[in-house]
């Protein structure tokens, strides 16, 4: 309802420049880059529910100070929740994944995260369609507090319906079941040991940096394009609504078909073919924009494409590093991927500040932000035949 709407934000009522805009939104993300390794450490020792429900709990007041400081007009305020909600997601990603982790493995840790991802794009595509409606009646900051109290009323019912995990109850129990003292007499390690194996793991890092690298196109997704569809092309946002509002839905609809059809084939197939969707995207954006009477066409050509790219590029990110992972370190994992990973994201704002601030040729400024697809596919390939099969088997 508010994240995909604070560049607009910065832009339109505060009068922003791209470039500065794509600083802003660099350094509201270097704090939470830096907590998220922790997060799957205190994940791993702390346990997954009761990390997971203080960082959403975090986060809810977290975008109410956003939706206030919007009212206010305060640009410290908006950065300042910006970078605590930030901090809350990178405490509570790692909790999440190695909290579906303890339930699957193989196959069906796949569709188990399949069906995370499901549900994330449910309320993703309401929450924007809703969002851009609200903008136009409430304003930035009636839809930022509106966000910030469904954030709060849903944190209650987390708190009441999520159960513990088998790693919670084996690590808080004194009578264990069999399989439940084996995750307790596995892990974790010391924090030290944990730092070792992740250092010594080369292609678990290799899959980090090609992480990296993809994540700097597909970050555009959602600062870069915004601020593109909305002041370059003129298109209003209840449409940027419905534009964002159709990934989520595709995600909804496409992501068990996605799955199901690459059951069985290797993750770093999917990820080689998601970000070479994502540079077809961009080019097809570029191209189309260049037409005035396209510009709808170019918009929602981008989503499609972009989205079958991201639900073929979301099995590996959201199911390999687990694969990879020893089961005492399943947080750790996780948390260090979300850092690494995420620095592609998080260096995406400033890269498309700055080439929009730059160039004005459509095909220019998309075909410059897709070059980062290209080493990402071939560290993908190289990686390919490294990892182990049943690792990198979906």
């Amino acid at each position: 309802m508010i994240y995909p709407y604070i560049s607009l934000f910065l832009k339109n009522v505060l009068n922003i420049g791209y470039a500065e805009i794509g600083v802003l939104l660099l350094l509201i993300s270097i704090a939470p880059l830096l907590v998220s390794p922790f997060g799957g450490l205190i994940a791993d020792r702390a346990g997954r529910r009761r990390v997971f429900l203080s960082s959403l709990g975090g986060e809810a007041g977290a975008v109410l100070l956003v939706g206030l400081s919007m009212h206010a007009g305060l640009l410290s305020g908006v950065l300042l929740g910006g970078i605590l909600a930030g901090l809350a997601g990178s405490v509570a990603g790692p909790a999440v994944s190695a909290y579906v982790a303890d339930f699957a493995v193989g196959s069906d840790r796949s569709k188990a995260f399949m069906w995370l991802r499901i549900g994330f794009n449910a309320g993703f595509t309401v929450g924007v369609a809703l969002g851009g409606v609200l903008i136009g009646f409430l304003g930035f900051a009636g839809t930022g507090m509106a966000s910030g109290a469904i954030l709060v009323v849903s944190t209650m019912l987390l708190f009441l319906l999520l159960d513990p995990s088998p790693y919670d109850l084996a690590r808080a129990s004194k009578r264990l079941a069999p399989e439940q003292a084996e995750l307790q007499q596995q892990g974790p390690s010391s924090i030290r040991d944990s730092i070792r194996i992740l250092a010594g793991d080369k292609y678990f890092l290799v899959f980090c940096l090609a992480s990296l690298l993809s994540g700097l196109a597909y970050g555009q997704w959602g600062t870069t394009f915004p601020l593109f569809v909305n002041t370059i092309l003129n298109i209003p946002y209840w449409i940027l609504g419905i534009a964002l509002a159709l990934n989520g839905a595709i995600v909804i609809f496409g992501q068990t078909i996605t799955t199901n059809w690459m059951t069985g084939r290797r993750h770093t197939t999917a990820a080689i073919a998601g970000t070479a969707l994502f540079g077809v995207s961009f080019i097809c954006l570029g191209t189309l924009s260049l037409f005035g009477t396209g510009v709808l066409i170019a918009v929602f050509t981008f989503v499609v494409i972009l989205t079958i790219g991201e639900n073929l590029g979301a099995i590996p990110s959201m199911t390999l590093p687990s694969n990879l992972a020893p089961k005492s370190e399943l947080g750790s994992y996780n948390g260090v991927f979300n850092t690494l990973g995420g620095v592609g994201g998080s260096l995406a704002p400033t890269l498309g500040g700055l080439v929009l601030a730059t160039t004005v040729n459509p095909l220019l400024v998309w075909a410059i932000l897709a070059v980062p697809c290209l080493p990402a596919i071939a560290l993908y390939r190289w990686l390919g035949g490294r990892i182990s099969p049943e690792a990198n088997r979906i």
